[in-house]
């Protein structure tokens, strides 16, 4: 670690505030005044349960001893400049977006009421902790004894009854079978050995068949019997809760990566629990985007991807993406994961896991085939999921990774409610199928929107939808402690300190923040003059501690070891570098050349020394966090990855990344520590649930005005008459069990949001500038015909 004190300050040159001003093509007029009639019904996802079925083989999370107590902390950055997620993507000439004369940063010197940074003047309580050689020695013992310790939890799941969840109606638990099975297959009646558990050095079946033994040097121990495949007995280390025990928000730590771009695209980063679904592509699979790069019409995000493959058969159409979900996340990444010290994994997923409508291209229904994939991978190796909604329909920031670059058209615009109801609808169905016990011990947290752009959208629409949302999850799961999981809110840019308070005594919620310094203005201080600085520990820490506090389990949903934005696409296909003067957005002066940051096989042991010291304060300040992301994809150009600063996996594998993240702890000086426990109601204990009526008064819904829409009634809706939709189980082949209805709920029988059959709509995403009407006739309809949603894959 490089030593600490005055000489290593800072600099002081100032971090350069962003403006945006960038020139994407304007298609604005591709779509005028297009009025189109939807579909009238969803399409229909799942209604196939046998008649009779047998009740499901479950062990669930384990819900008897102690409250679930959440814990995850979020704090501020210090750093004038971008919000820490924003992205200059989007022209600021373009009426009705970003009203208020807000553009993607957060520094905007024209900005209007919410023109304050939300991110600056927290407190500065913790300061970095000097590293002692008698520190390391105490946590290398202790590693050494926990790897030790993994021969005695090998034998856990043999001699220790798990706590059972109070669902299952099979009378089985991981301790029910042995791990060596010789009994006969009711499936094809021959005699197996077929081990369901085992430990560090235990031989594991992978999905395809393949074996291969489990290295997990922290006391792993991997759980699966294919007779019984929704019994969870997997532990990820001896310091994580198995799946079928209570894990305590606020004293059990969250270290999870996040994966764009296997289920949704993104930008690069690792969250210890990213995975594959996502709509941030550009940046972890940089390949699926370079091919368009220096062609007359570039692809900017999975809207114009998704076009364009399916234009061009020749090479592979859109079967290219199905293939990406097969192979960039597999199993071995799992284990990987649960080997490197993380315990959790956040996937985020767009809306069209479930159904697309009209003319969105998506690639339609195939990505949740790969959730149901990575579910079955958690429980198998002891990871949880935090289930993360990325993309709404019409966008709910107008960034690329929301699927489409553009305007806001959710809570803002004249289809701004209209989409709400949708996005309320999809988030319903999730909340239905993961609430299942089934699936709640695993996928134990619900993202419901992420970063939706408040600013623009304005706080008070923002909170209607977000009681509506968590209201819409507690409907599906009910309340208390197991059931179902934890609602989880984005701070919408609008900083923690306005959450403060937010929902009281709400059943199991928790914020979201994510951190990001590299989207400031630029500095060419180094990684060893930010550690002897402490700068993650001064910009983060302090309101991460006082949001466990004010609002309740804080958690950071993003983060990476991004000190600048160089990296491939990682401001958007084409932007270029603020670092490097390329930035296409604006004008940037030249800081410094991106290729030292660039090119990793050059980087010194000195540079990842001081890159692996900077991770160690991030995760000590952040304390509940999830990197983004996991992998990244190499370059069709280099070969390499080329935002190497934002891979998990690759940090691991080249020494930047600590091997055991609890390596972080101390790493800032704690003055201004949160005291567990969480209080019962937030973890779904006493009070959970009892939220005041006058508070849900003050956030009904929906709301009677937006931000730029003075009359909501006026604006075009859909009407609540539509057919409930439910998403499949996965296909499995053990006999007498099932895998769920879909829908947790029986009594939760409310239609679902369709169009009036004689109404035209405006298009989902028009943007804010067109002409309203409630209910436009048919014949205004101005629209090719529409492609119809897109039918299931079939397997």
């Amino acid at each position: 670690m490089a030593q600490q004190g005055p000489s290593q300050a800072m600099s002081s040159t100032p971090y350069q505030p962003v403006h945006t001003n960038i020139n994407y093509p304007d298609n604005s007029n591709d779509r005028n005044t297009q009025f189109y009639t939807p579909e009238t019904e969803h399409l229909q996802l799942h209604d196939d349960l046998p008649a009779g079925a047998a009740p499901p083989r479950f062990m669930g999370a384990g819900h008897l001893d102690g409250p679930d107590r959440s814990s995850f902390a979020s704090s501020q950055h210090t750093l004038q400049g971008d919000d820490g997620s924003t992205y200059a993507l989007n022209d600021m000439n373009k009426p009705g977006f970003y009203g208020l004369n807000y553009n993607d940063s957060a520094v905007n010197t024209n900005q209007g009421p919410y023109g304050s940074s939300p991110y600056l003047n927290e407190k500065s309580a913790y300061a970095p902790k000097a590293r002692s050689r008698k520190r390391a020695i105490i946590i290398g013992s202790a590693v050494a004894l926990v790897v030790i310790a993994g021969a005695a939890l090998a034998v856990y799941f043999a001699v220790i009854k798990p706590k059972q969840d109070k669902n299952d109606t099979s009378g089985k638990t991981a301790s029910g079978d042995s791990s060596n099975d010789n009994s006969s297959s009711s499936n094809t009646g021959a005699t197996k050995n077929l081990a369901v558990s085992g430990g560090d050095g235990s031989t594991v079946t992978m999905d395809d068949g393949s074996t291969f033994t489990y290295t997990n040097p922290y006391g792993g121990t991997w759980y699966y019997d294919p007779k019984n495949p929704f019994v969870s007995g997997a532990r990820a280390q001896e310091w994580t809760p198995a799946l079928n025990e209570t894990l305590k928000f606020g004293e059990n730590p969250i270290y999870g990566w996040c994966q764009p771009w296997w289920l949704a695209r993104d930008r690069t980063g690792v969250v210890i629990a990213h995975t594959v679904f996502c709509p941030h592509g550009y940046i972890s699979v940089p390949a699926l985007y370079e091919p368009y790069v220096n062609t007359s019409n570039p692809v900017y995000d999975e809207w114009d991807l998704c076009e364009r493959l399916r234009s061009d058969p020749s090479t592979g159409g859109i079967d290219v993406l199905e293939n990406h979900y097969k192979t960039f996340i597999t199993e071995k990444d799992f284990i990987d994961i649960a080997a490197a010290g993380l315990n959790f994994v956040r996937i985020p997923i767009g809306f069209w896991a479930i159904e697309t409508r009209e003319n969105e291209p998506f690639l339609a229904k195939s990505s949740w085939t790969y959730v149901l994939k990575a579910v079955e991978w958690a429980r198998k190796y002891g990871l949880r999921i935090n289930l993360d909604l990325h993309a709404l329909p019409g966008s709910q920031n107008g960034w690329n990774h929301s699927g489409r670059l553009g305007d806001i058209n959710v809570l803002y615009g004249p289809m701004g409610i209209a989409n709400a109801q949708r996005s309320l609808d999809y988030i319903r169905i999730i909340a239905e199928f993961i609430s299942q016990p089934e699936y709640r011990d695993v996928i134990v947290m619900f993202g419901v929107t992420n970063e939706p752009f408040g600013p623009t959208i304005g706080k008070d629409a923002i909170k209607r939808f977000h009681v509506q949302a968590y209201n819409t999850v507690r409907q599906a799961s009910g309340v208390g402690e197991g059931n179902g999981p934890y609602v989880v809110i984005h701070d919408a840019f609008l900083g923690l300190p306005e959450y403060s308070g937010f929902l009281p005594n709400a059943d199991r919620m928790q914020l979201d923040i994510h951190r990001y310094l590299c989207f400031d203005g630029q500095s060419a201080d180094d990684y060893d003059t930010r550690v002897a600085a402490g700068q993650p520990c001064t910009a983060w820490a302090t309101a991460q501690n006082d949001s466990m506090t004010a609002f309740g389990m804080t958690h950071v949903g993003e983060w990476s070891l991004g000190i600048n934005d160089c990296g491939e696409f990682l401001n958007g296909v084409g932007l270029g570098a603020r670092f490097d003067g390329t930035f296409s957005a604006s004008k940037f002066p030249f800081t410094g050349s991106c290729v030292p940051y660039l090119n990793y096989p050059d980087y010194t042991d000195d540079f990842k020394s001081g890159m692996k010291e900077f991770a160690l304060q991030s995760m000590s300040a952040l304390q509940n966090w999830f990197f983004w992301t996991w992998k990244i994809g190499n370059s069709t150009v280099t070969g390499i990855p080329t935002s190497p600063a934002w891979s998990y996996q690759l940090g691991l594998q080249e020494g930047w990344m600590p091997t055991d993240p609890r390596q972080a702890i101390g790493a800032c000086d704690n003055t201004d520590p949160f005291n567990p426990p969480l209080q019962a109601w937030q973890t779904g204990g006493a009070g959970a649930g009892t939220v005041p009526q006058t508070f849900l008064d003050q956030f009904s819904w929906p709301p009677t005005t937006l931000a730029n829409e003075d009359n909501v009634a006026a604006l075009p809706q859909y009407t609540p008459t539509g057919s409930i939709v439910t998403l499949p189980g996965p296909s499995i082949t053990a006999t007498g069990v099932t895998v769920g209805s879909g829908w947790n709920n029986p009594t939760d029988t409310t239609s679902m949001y369709v169009p009036v059959a004689t109404c035209g709509y405006l298009d989902p995403w028009i943007g804010s500038s067109k002409d309203l009407a409630a209910c436009p006739p048919l014949a205004r309809r101005e629209y090719a015909p529409r492609a119809g949603p897109t039918p299931p894959p079939s397997r």
